[in-house]
């Protein structure tokens, strides 16, 4: 699916952290289907897989468990993988869901280590909102925070 180019500004967020570790290791640990659940989400969440396939065209249907029981269910769809450098999904409420956004993630060395920065553009103005309303980006920041611990680079 694509979304309007309209208004994206509007319903764009973006998170960013320095990893200090190579390109290739924080590549490895984001498109290892036994290591992504590992560490995905934020602090105090686990992740429950139904599949995974993480290639172009690939999908990961998964449950987060928050630490109170919650569950969110998830499906992310695969668009472009390219080694090293991005990847671009689509995430939707659940298996089969209506998409709630479009995301990518992007690899580049930087001071001896990877800057990571992940960009949701929200379905509406309104989804970006309440992301943003219960702490998205902090939470962003610790499942990028629990990468760096899982590859040892904290």
């Amino acid at each position: 699916m694509s979304l309007p180019a309209t208004d994206a500004g509007d319903r764009t967020m973006v998170i960013e952290r320095r990893i200090a570790a190579p390109v290739a290791a924080v590549w490895a640990a984001w498109t290892d289907p036994a290591r992504l659940p590992l560490w995905w989400g934020p602090e105090g969440f686990s992740c429950r897989t139904a599949r995974i396939d993480l290639r172009e065209g690939g999908e990961w249907v998964f449950d987060m468990i928050g630490p109170d029981g919650t569950v969110y269910p998830n499906h992310h769809r695969y668009r472009r993988m390219t080694h090293c450098q991005r990847i671009d999904y689509t995430l939707h409420w659940g298996e089969g869901g209506p998409v709630h956004a479009e995301a990518s993630v992007r690899f580049v060395t930087r001071d001896g280590g990877t800057l990571v920065t992940m960009a949701m553009v929200f379905v509406t103005v309104a989804e970006f909102e309440a992301a943003r309303g219960f702490g998205a980006v902090a939470l962003g920041l610790q499942t990028l925070g629990k990468l760096a611990r899982h590859i040892g680079a904290d």
